[in-house]
C-alpha cells in the first residue's frame, strides 16, 4: 500500500490524443501519442499439486524513445473476457464512445443512481434491498434468506464497506498531491478546434467495429475487432 501511495497514476487525455506517464523516482513526464500506446492480454496455465491453475492479466505501455525503457502499467483480471473488457472501456473513452465509469458498469448489478463506481457500503445496501425485492416477488424462500444473512454476518457486514470507503478517499486525497505541475497543466481542457484528430486510417477501422457491433451485440469484443482488422486489410 506505501508503494501505492506514492505511484502517480497513468493519465489518458484523449483531447489531446495522448497518455501521460510520470516515473515515480525522477518525476519525468513522458507524454506518449495515443494511437502509439500498445496494449496486451497475457493468459498464463501452471499445474500445481491442486491443479491446473490459470491466471490473465491486462497491460499497457510504450518503450521509452531515449532509453528504451518500457513505461506500462500491468494488473491482473479475474479472466480473459474482463481483461479484455478493461482495455475496451480505455479504449472506447478515448474515442468519444463512453464518457464515464457509470456507463459500462453491469447493468444486471444493483446499483443506485449516484453510487462511486468502487465497491463500499452502497454494494451491501443495494444487494439487500435487491435480495428483498426478490424475497417479495417469491423469487428466493426464507432458507436463501437465511443464509444470505448469515453470510454476510459472517463477513463482518458493513465493515469491508467501510474500509473499502476509506482507503479510496485517502488515495484520492493524497494522489493529486503526486502529479508535477506539469501534468496539471496538461490535463487542463482545450477548447475544441484545438482538438486533436485522429488518423483516418483510425476513422474507417472504428467504423467498422462500430457497424460489426450493432448487426451483432452478442458477439465477443475481440471477433468483432479481428473481423474488423481483415475487412479493411489492416495488419494488427
Amino acid at each position: 500500500m506505501k508503494n501505492l501511495k506514492r505511484s502517480i497514476p497513468i493519465r489518458f487525455n484523449r483531447q489531446r490524443r495522448e497518455v501521460c506517464f510520470t516515473l515515480t523516482d525522477t518525476q519525468e513526464t513522458v507524454y506518449v501519442p495515443w494511437e502509439s500506446l500498445m496494449a496486451w492480454v497475457v493468459e498464463a496455465r501452471g499445474a500445481t499439486q491442486y491443479g491446473v491453475q490459470q491466471q490473465y492479466g491486462m497491460g499497457v505501455g510504450y518503450a521509452h524513445p531515449e532509453t528504451g525503457k518500457w513505461l506500462k502499467l500491468e494488473f491482473m483480471a479475474a479472466g480473459l473476457p474482463l481483461a479484455i473488457s478493461n482495455w475496451e472501456a480505455i479504449r472506447a473513452y478515448m474515442e468519444y464512445e463512453v464518457h464515464s465509469l457509470h456507463e459500462i458498469q453491469d447493468p444486471h448489478l444493483p446499483r443506485g443512481k449516484d453510487d462511486p463506481p468502487w465497491e463500499g457500503v452502497h454494494t451491501l445496501r443495494n444487494a439487500r434491498r435487491r435480495m428483498r425485492e426478490r424475497r417479495a416477488k417469491g423469487e428466493v424462500g426464507p432458507v436463501f434468506t437465511f443464509f444470505w444473512y448469515a453470510y454476510h454476518v459472517i463477513e463482518l457486514w458493513n465493515l469491508p464497506g467501510y474500509l473499502t470507503e476509506w482507503e479510496a478517499k485517502r488515495l484520492m486525497k493524497s494522489r493529486p498531491k503526486l502529479r508535477p505541475a506539469e501534468v496539471e497543466e496538461w490535463s487542463k481542457p482545450l477548447p475544441r478546434e484545438q482538438w486533436a484528430k485522429p488518423r483516418e486510417e483510425l476513422v474507417r477501422l472504428s467504423a467498422e467495429v462500430r457497424r460489426l457491433r450493432e448487426e451483432n451485440p452478442h458477439r465477443s469484443i475481440d471477433q468483432i475487432f479481428g473481423e474488423a482488422y481483415r475487412r479493411q486489410g489492416v495488419v494488427a
